[in-house]
């Protein structure tokens, strides 16, 4: 399903339930020993998810351990983002030859709690969605496409970056574009202005996702 939105260099495996032969290795497992039940098991389907993509790329697979703010520690020759919710898991993974980062992130397709909308919307985002379609929970939407945002940033950057630090728009063709509202880092001699994604309603879920290409 989430392949739909990928460019064919990026590798994606997702699943809807959690498979009994998915395992983690000793020290991923000591990073969630803690941890309620429902956070290991996704924890673990989503890493066996990692593990799958990672074979179809030809490449061994390291643990993926969390590290600054909780971001996957994924091989230098590895892009990669992984995503979990309710009833949906998935990874996606590329070569760093292939692309620069990738963010990916799915959701519910339901409206946001009360009040979220406000905590993580700009009030030109929120005029923007309220011009768009009634079909689609444009505000779960947002959230997701600010959170495939984010995975796709901290990578190259190692920085965090606020809700409020980009502003985003869609489009019903199934694009989105987010515009950076803080300095972006050079790359190849330009500075990253924003990103480019794809967004996807199936199935009862919200998916978007960012692949960041070299220039």
């Amino acid at each position: 399903m989430i392949d739909r939105i990928l460019p064919a260099k990026a590798v994606a495996v997702e699943a809807f339930e959690d498979p009994p032969e998915a395992v983690l290795l000793p020290v991923e497992a000591a990073a969630v020993a803690k941890a309620v039940a429902n956070r290991r098991r996704e924890f673990t389907t989503v890493r066996h998810c990692a593990r799958l993509a990672m074979a179809k790329l030809g490449v061994p697979y390291v643990p993926l351990v969390p590290g600054e703010r909780g971001a996957p520690s994924w091989p230098s020759t590895v892009v990669g983002s992984m995503t979990h919710c309710a009833g949906y898991r998935a990874a996606v993974v590329a070569h760093a030859t292939e692309l620069r980062s990738v963010g990916v992130d799915a959701e519910p397709h339901g409206p946001l709690p009360d009040g979220v909308l406000d905590a993580v919307s700009l009030p030109a985002e929120r005029d923007h969605l309220a011009g768009l379609p009634s079909s689609v929970h444009w505000d779960r939407l947002l959230f997701s496409a600010k959170e495939s945002v984010y995975k796709a940033w901290f990578p190259i950057t190692q920085r965090w970056l606020g809700f409020e630090e980009a502003s985003l728009e869609f489009a019903t063709d199934g694009t989105f574009s987010a515009r950076l509202l803080v300095p972006g880092p050079v790359l190849d001699g330009v500075e990253l202005r924003g990103f480019e994604g794809r967004w996807l309603v199936e199935d009862g879920f919200v998916l978007t996702a960012i692949a960041v290409p070299f220039a």
